[in-house]
């Protein structure tokens, strides 16, 4: 119940109902989901959907025949090397040309027996939740042991488990003496569930800072109470940076109060709050660093040299690092503001376009990934017709 109707959901729903799932759209956008044996041939498109190039790989090992797998071009650049090694691993076979990339097609057998999996998911936390989600459906269950130097977004592996453990599956997590990170996935039937999807708190970003910048106020509807979403630490990090946060019933008010402060953070684990925040910082009245933001280099685009390169197109003071941007206040001026087709870029504009004249963001249209309507949510808030319910379930982080 309550999904978002996005491009990204779009895609993981052909996805799944080309290789067998049944999905019905109800009036209301409401989805039913009918299990079903997965079989091939087929073919999935993934765009340039991390969940989809990632999730669907290991759901398509179950299913009987052939599963191809193919996308824009990002997602041939993008990491899922990881994904495709586990699997093979697991006795799965995949034609890849040993780009360990995408496109590649799967030659499913129609089951997967498990075992011990040694994961490096330094580039992505989706490694670790694609493999995750396929554990109850094995012969003998899965364990994976996290190896990588880092783990970014592990807010989305706890989100992960607690969607495994509503739906039936036994899953325990570890920490070695080493510090690393274990988990076990138990083979066992999943039941299905009656589920009012949350809204996905990191699309309100834009909409919160929009409220900075403009000295006004905004109302988020239905924000949740608690959370495992990394996008509900933007109460904190934008109250840190002047806002005025308060919960107003079940909604959030957040009201600017003519000032924006700059900030010192890591961000390894809500790194796709990275954009927006820099997009504030870049409007504040102290330096700012934004930390522990490596892996995002590895997302839709290069975030942090996009990010660094149209800031200081438009006269900012932006100086990039390997895994850290630090920004320090300068006076921007007009200019277009290019997104490289990745939906926060997008947003990140459109917010400093409330601050200086004249801005121009590029293809506003790949909002669409995330937001089906983004340009209409924002001159609705502008209008100030009503309040901006900008906080919407998402695919991709």
């Amino acid at each position: 119940r309550k999904p978002l109707h996005s491009r990204d959901s779009a895609l993981m729903i052909a996805g799944l109902k080309a290789i067998g799932c049944e999905i019905l759209q109800e009036v209301n956008g409401d989805l039913r989901v009918t299990p079903a044996k997965f079989f091939g041939p087929a073919s999935v498109d993934v765009g340039n959907a991390g969940t989809v190039m990632r999730f669907l790989p290991p759901v398509a090992a179950l299913a009987t025949g052939l599963i191809h797998f193919d996308g824009d071009a990002r997602s041939h650049e993008r990491p899922v090397g990881p994904v495709i090694s586990a699997l093979e691993e697991l006795g799965v076979t995949i034609e890849h040309g040993g780009r360990y990339s995408l496109p590649l097609t799967i030659n499913g057998s129609g089951s997967i027996t498990g075992g011990t999996l040694e994961i490096d998911a330094s580039s992505s936390s989706q490694f670790i939740s694609a493999l995750l989600m396929i554990g109850p459906a094995t012969k003998q269950g899965i364990t994976i042991k996290d190896i990588g130097k880092s783990l970014p977004s592990m807010p989305h592996i706890e989100m992960t488990i607690q969607m495994l453990k509503a739906f039936g599956a036994k899953v325990k997590s570890n920490i070695d003496k080493t510090g690393r990170r274990e988990w076990q996935v138990a083979p066992g039937e999943l039941q299905g569930q009656d589920l009012i999807i949350e809204p996905d708190l990191s699309n309100a970003a834009p909409f919160m800072a929009a409220a900075m910048i403009s000295g006004g106020e905004i109302t988020i509807q239905d924000w949740p109470n608690s959370t495992a979403q990394p996008g509900d630490q933007l109460r904190s990090i934008f109250a840190e940076m002047g806002a005025k946060i308060e919960f107003v019933g079940n909604d959030l008010k957040v009201s600017g109060t003519g000032a924006i402060h700059g900030i010192d953070i890591d961000l390894h684990d809500v790194g796709e709050l990275t954009p927006s925040i820099a997009a504030v910082a870049a409007l504040a009245d102290s330096p700012s660093s934004l930390r522990g933001i490596g892996h995002l280099r590895l997302h839709e685009t290069d975030r942090l040299a996009a990010l660094a390169t149209e800031l200081n197109a438009l006269g900012g003071d932006v100086d990039e690092e390997e895994s850290a941007l630090h920004i320090s206040p300068a006076p921007l001026h007009s200019g277009i503001f290019h997104t490289y087709d990745d939906h926060r870029l997008a947003t990140a504009g459109a917010m400093i376009g409330l601050a200086v004249d004249g801005i121009q963001v590029e293809n506003i249209a790949t909002t669409q990934k995330t937001l089906p309507d983004f340009p209409g949510a924002w001159q609705q808030m502008l209008d100030g017709t009503k309040s901006a319910n900008s906080a919407k379930p998402n695919s991709e982080n």
